[in-house]
C-alpha cells in the first residue's frame, strides 16, 4: 500500500512539474513538453494533480483536448478501480 501511495504521489508531482515547466517555456517561446507526455502522465495515475495545476496556472485551459480528455481518463480509471474492487481483484493487488 505504501508503494502505491508513493507511486501516485510521484506521478502526480511529475504532472505538476510538466504543467509549470511547460507554462514557463511557453512564455519564453522555448521548446515545449509534448502533449502526449501530459496524457501519458495522466494515464499512469497523474490526472488529479495535473488537471488541478492546469486550472491553477491557467495553462492549456483553452484546449478542449485537455479540459475534456484528462477528466475522461480519470473517470475511466475510477470506473476501472470500482470494477476491480467489485470483482475482488483490487484487494488482492493492494495486499501484495
Amino acid at each position: 500500500m505504501l508503494f502505491l501511495a508513493v507511486y501516485l504521489l510521484l506521478v502526480n508531482l511529475i504532472g505538476v512539474i510538466f504543467v509549470i515547466t511547460d507554462k514557463k517555456r511557453a512564455k519564453k517561446n522555448q521548446w515545449r513538453i509534448p502533449e502526449r507526455n501530459f496524457f501519458i502522465c495522466c494515464i499512469l495515475g497523474g490526472c488529479p494533480a495535473t488537471y488541478a495545476a492546469m486550472k491553477i496556472f491557467h495553462h492549456k485551459t483553452l484546449h478542449k483536448r485537455f479540459m475534456w480528455g484528462i477528466p475522461v481518463i480519470f473517470v475511466i480509471q475510477i470506473i476501472a478501480l470500482i470494477f476491480l474492487y467489485i470483482k475482488g481483484l483490487l484487494h488482492s493487488f493492494i495486499n501484495i
